[in-house]
Protein backbone atom coordinates (compact mmCIF):
# COMPACT_ATOMS: atom_id res chain seq x y z
CA UNK A 1 0.00 0.00 0.00
CA UNK A 2 1.44 3.30 -0.96
CA UNK A 3 2.60 5.66 1.59
CA UNK A 4 -0.23 8.14 1.09
CA UNK A 5 -2.90 5.62 1.19
CA UNK A 6 -1.99 4.34 4.35
CA UNK A 7 -1.41 7.66 5.81
CA UNK A 8 -5.21 8.54 4.90
CA UNK A 9 -6.43 5.34 5.98
CA UNK A 10 -5.05 6.17 9.69
CA UNK A 11 -5.92 9.61 9.38
CA UNK A 12 -9.74 8.58 8.88
CA UNK A 13 -9.92 5.64 10.92
CA UNK A 14 -8.51 7.84 14.24
CA UNK A 15 -10.72 10.90 13.09
CA UNK A 16 -13.93 9.70 11.42
CA UNK A 17 -16.15 9.78 14.41
CA UNK A 18 -14.89 13.10 16.05
CA UNK A 19 -14.90 14.70 13.11
CA UNK A 20 -18.52 13.58 12.51
CA UNK A 21 -19.82 14.69 16.07
CA UNK A 22 -18.38 18.05 15.00
CA UNK A 23 -20.18 18.17 11.50
CA UNK A 24 -23.31 16.65 14.02
CA UNK A 25 -23.34 19.55 16.27
CA UNK A 26 -22.97 22.26 13.69
CA UNK A 27 -25.50 21.27 10.88
CA UNK A 28 -29.49 20.08 11.02
CA UNK A 29 -29.50 16.72 9.69
CA UNK A 30 -27.17 13.85 9.90
CA UNK A 31 -27.29 13.76 6.21
CA UNK A 32 -26.07 17.11 6.10
CA UNK A 33 -23.01 15.66 8.68
CA UNK A 34 -22.11 13.10 6.68
CA UNK A 35 -22.06 15.39 3.56
CA UNK A 36 -19.10 17.36 5.67
CA UNK A 37 -17.42 14.60 7.10
CA UNK A 38 -16.68 13.08 3.14
CA UNK A 39 -16.09 16.92 1.67
CA UNK A 40 -13.76 17.05 4.90
CA UNK A 41 -12.41 13.52 4.05
CA UNK A 42 -12.49 14.29 0.36
CA UNK A 43 -9.91 17.68 1.15
CA UNK A 44 -7.73 15.62 3.05
CA UNK A 45 -7.30 12.43 0.50
CA UNK A 46 -6.51 15.34 -2.12
CA UNK A 47 -4.02 17.29 -0.05
CA UNK A 48 -2.67 14.35 2.36
CA UNK A 49 0.95 16.04 1.88
CA UNK A 50 -0.25 18.75 3.59
CA UNK A 51 -2.20 17.17 6.36
CA UNK A 52 0.05 17.46 9.45
CA UNK A 53 1.35 13.83 10.84
CA UNK A 54 1.10 14.58 14.91
CA UNK A 55 -1.81 14.80 16.62
CA UNK A 56 -2.51 18.51 15.05
CA UNK A 57 -3.70 16.28 12.17
CA UNK A 58 -7.34 16.20 13.93
CA UNK A 59 -7.01 20.19 14.35
CA UNK A 60 -6.36 20.47 10.51
CA UNK A 61 -9.42 18.28 9.92
CA UNK A 62 -11.60 20.45 12.25
CA UNK A 63 -10.44 23.91 10.37
CA UNK A 64 -11.08 21.46 7.08
CA UNK A 65 -14.52 20.96 8.55
CA UNK A 66 -15.44 24.30 9.06
CA UNK A 67 -15.04 25.78 5.82
CA UNK A 68 -17.38 23.15 4.63
CA UNK A 69 -19.85 24.04 7.31
CA UNK A 70 -19.58 27.46 6.23
CA UNK A 71 -19.87 26.68 2.54
CA UNK A 72 -22.81 24.63 3.36
CA UNK A 73 -24.90 27.20 5.36
CA UNK A 74 -24.02 29.69 2.65
CA UNK A 75 -25.47 26.91 0.36
CA UNK A 76 -28.22 27.09 2.37
CA UNK A 77 -28.82 30.76 2.35
CA UNK A 78 -28.52 30.60 -1.65
CA UNK A 79 -31.35 27.68 -2.22
CA UNK A 80 -33.55 29.75 -0.02
CA UNK A 81 -33.36 33.36 -1.12
CA UNK A 82 -33.55 31.18 -4.32
CA UNK A 83 -36.65 28.83 -3.70
CA UNK A 84 -37.93 32.77 -2.32
CA UNK A 85 -38.08 33.88 -5.48
CA UNK A 86 -39.49 31.10 -7.21
CA UNK A 87 -42.21 30.61 -5.34
CA UNK A 88 -43.05 34.37 -5.95
CA UNK A 89 -41.92 34.18 -9.66
CA UNK A 90 -44.68 30.98 -9.48
CA UNK A 91 -47.65 33.22 -7.32
CA UNK A 92 -47.14 35.72 -10.23
CA UNK A 93 -47.72 33.57 -13.34
CA UNK A 94 -49.53 30.74 -12.27
CA UNK A 95 -53.15 31.85 -12.14
CA UNK A 96 -55.59 31.97 -9.20
CA UNK A 97 -57.60 28.77 -9.96
CA UNK A 98 -60.16 29.91 -7.19
CA UNK A 99 -61.18 32.79 -9.16
CA UNK A 100 -62.46 30.13 -12.26
CA UNK A 101 -65.63 30.74 -13.21
CA UNK A 102 -67.84 29.52 -16.16
CA UNK A 103 -66.60 28.13 -19.03
CA UNK A 104 -63.07 28.40 -17.50
CA UNK A 105 -64.23 25.97 -14.86
CA UNK A 106 -66.04 23.55 -16.92
CA UNK A 107 -62.72 23.23 -19.74
CA UNK A 108 -60.69 22.40 -16.70
CA UNK A 109 -62.94 19.80 -15.16
CA UNK A 110 -63.11 18.76 -18.53
CA UNK A 111 -59.03 18.59 -19.13
CA UNK A 112 -58.93 17.10 -15.58
CA UNK A 113 -61.04 14.11 -16.87
CA UNK A 114 -58.44 13.36 -19.57
CA UNK A 115 -56.04 11.14 -19.78
CA UNK A 116 -52.68 12.65 -19.07
CA UNK A 117 -51.29 12.55 -22.54
CA UNK A 118 -54.22 13.77 -23.97
CA UNK A 119 -54.56 16.71 -21.44
CA UNK A 120 -50.72 17.27 -22.44
CA UNK A 121 -50.60 17.27 -25.82
CA UNK A 122 -54.55 19.78 -25.62
CA UNK A 123 -52.39 22.03 -23.80
CA UNK A 124 -49.09 22.19 -25.89
CA UNK A 125 -50.91 22.75 -28.79
CA UNK A 126 -53.90 25.54 -27.10
CA UNK A 127 -52.37 27.10 -24.54
CA UNK A 128 -48.28 26.90 -25.22
CA UNK A 129 -49.27 27.32 -28.80
CA UNK A 130 -47.68 24.96 -30.47
CA UNK A 131 -48.22 23.78 -34.25
CA UNK A 132 -48.32 19.81 -34.39
CA UNK A 133 -45.19 19.34 -35.54
CA UNK A 134 -43.51 20.91 -32.84
CA UNK A 135 -45.63 19.08 -30.47
CA UNK A 136 -44.27 16.52 -32.04
CA UNK A 137 -40.88 16.81 -31.23
CA UNK A 138 -41.72 17.50 -27.56
CA UNK A 139 -43.53 14.11 -27.13
CA UNK A 140 -41.05 12.37 -28.93
CA UNK A 141 -43.48 11.26 -31.75
CA UNK A 142 -44.22 11.13 -35.63
CA UNK A 143 -46.37 14.85 -36.12
CA UNK A 144 -48.65 12.27 -38.00
CA UNK A 145 -49.00 10.38 -34.23
CA UNK A 146 -49.51 13.84 -33.11
CA UNK A 147 -52.28 15.32 -35.24
CA UNK A 148 -54.39 11.80 -34.51
CA UNK A 149 -53.74 11.63 -31.11
CA UNK A 150 -54.87 15.44 -30.85
CA UNK A 151 -58.27 14.89 -32.89
CA UNK A 152 -59.13 12.49 -30.63
CA UNK A 153 -58.00 14.27 -27.33
CA UNK A 154 -60.16 16.86 -28.87
CA UNK A 155 -63.30 14.36 -29.55
CA UNK A 156 -62.93 13.59 -25.82
CA UNK A 157 -62.61 16.92 -24.59
CA UNK A 158 -65.82 17.76 -26.11
CA UNK A 159 -67.57 14.83 -25.00
CA UNK A 160 -66.38 15.45 -21.27
CA UNK A 161 -67.67 19.25 -21.38
CA UNK A 162 -70.71 17.41 -22.91
CA UNK A 163 -73.29 20.41 -23.43
CA UNK A 164 -72.41 22.58 -20.98
CA UNK A 165 -72.50 25.69 -22.83
CA UNK A 166 -75.98 25.01 -24.04
CA UNK A 167 -75.30 25.17 -27.90
CA UNK A 168 -74.18 22.53 -30.42
CA UNK A 169 -70.90 24.22 -31.12
CA UNK A 170 -69.33 26.63 -33.10
CA UNK A 171 -70.72 27.11 -36.89
CA UNK A 172 -68.03 28.25 -39.71
CA UNK A 173 -69.31 31.03 -41.17
CA UNK A 174 -67.25 30.42 -44.43
CA UNK A 175 -69.33 27.47 -45.21
CA UNK A 176 -73.09 27.47 -46.75
CA UNK A 177 -75.75 26.07 -45.14
CA UNK A 178 -76.91 23.24 -46.01
CA UNK A 179 -80.84 22.54 -46.43
CA UNK A 180 -81.92 20.47 -43.49
CA UNK A 181 -79.79 23.11 -41.88
CA UNK A 182 -81.71 26.58 -43.50
CA UNK A 183 -85.24 24.80 -42.41
CA UNK A 184 -84.18 24.42 -38.76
Amino acid sequence: MPDHERRFRELFDSQFRPLLGYALRRVGSPDDAADVVAESMLVAWRRIDEVPVDDSARLWLYGVARRVVANHRRGELRRDRLAGRLRQHLVEAMPDHSDLTGSTAVIQQGLDSLSDDDRDLLMLTAWDGLEPREAAVVLGVPARTVRTRLHRARTRLRTAIGDAFGDSGHEREDQPKRPAQEEQ
